[in-house]
């Protein structure tokens, strides 16, 4: 998971305003760190050379200095900003080779759920995409808020219970990467990560056959038994009957997952706990 070796697009201009805001802070950082040793260096108790003027108290010159460069690294700071922000808007299309992929995410406590409406299958914890094509990304959550992070391909984005939300990425490099959940969502959240296997265009239709081939069905009984607070290792596969069962998972046609539950036993130490209310 490391964004400074980025196998796609979005992961390099991620990795390029990372190390061009840097080098802009540390026009701040650098001189700073410098003038705290050149002073303390030169004010020194056995420098006679130091003068000593207790009335001096305003230099138009040192407040030029002192305002104009971080004016300008905010400026600077805030142009990357600003122009990367646009640039690297989540839902703008990326350009790539052959059929774009669209899948569907679904955050669950504590896995993911990746459903590919035209191939008809889906699968948990782990991503399988085609080097070099588009991959259009629909997302969502099925229980609480957290965010969706391939590090190496770049663009964290929000899942959000009752809302869709939309990226586009790339994989240029075949390899596995990893992915993450970046915001934490409770006893699981550690545990909440998933594989993305980038294969070759060729192999990516084989895949898909071998997967439509499990004898699971990726029903509203299946998805309420996977959407319980769990930590999945197992990563099943479903064959896929319809393709408009994210939009039902969304639109929260079928209802969101039951989350926690509290045990009479842990319910009492909280009530008696002395600061429960």
């Amino acid at each position: 998971m490391n964004i400074l070796d980025p196998q796609g697009p979005i992961g390099v201009a991620d990795k390029t305003i990372l190390i061009d805001s840097i080098a802009i802070m540390l026009a701040i950082v650098l001189p700073t760190i410098f003038a705290i040793f050149a002073f303390a260096f030169w004010f020194r108790a056995s420098n006679s050379n130091a003068s000593y003027r207790p009335d001096w108290e305003y230099s138009g010159r040192i407040e030029l200095v002192v305002w104009s460069i971080p004016a300008l690294t905010v400026i600077l700071l805030g142009g990357v900003a600003w122009i990367g922000s646009h640039q690297l808007d989540p839902a703008a299309p990326v350009e790539g080779t052959g059929n774009p992929i669209r899948i569907q995410v679904v955050s669950l406590d504590w896995k993911w759920l990746f459903i590919y409406p035209d191939q008809r299958i889906a699968t948990v914890n782990e991503l399988t995409v085609p080097v070099g094509a588009p991959l259009h990304f629909e997302l969502t959550s099925g229980s609480v808020m957290t965010a969706f992070f391939i590090p190496q391909l770049g663009s964290m984005i929000y899942t959000m219970n009752g809302m869709v939300t939309r990226l586009e990425l790339r994989a240029d490099n075949e390899g596995t990467l990893q992915g993450l959940a970046a915001h934490f969502s409770g006893d699981g959240f550690p545990e909440m990560s998933f594989d993305v296997h980038v294969v070759s265009q060729l192999a990516f239709p084989d895949w898909v056959a071998s997967t439509a081939r499990t004898e699971r069905v990726l029903s509203a009984d299946n998805y309420n038994k996977l959407a319980r607070q769990s930590i999945e290792t197992t990563k099943p596969t479903f064959r896929l009957d319809d393709p408009r069962f994210f939009e039902a998972i969304s639109t929260q046609k079928i209802p969101s997952a039951p989350g926690p539950r509290l045990t009479s036993e842990s319910a009492q130490s909280y009530l008696g706990a002395p600061n429960a209310w």
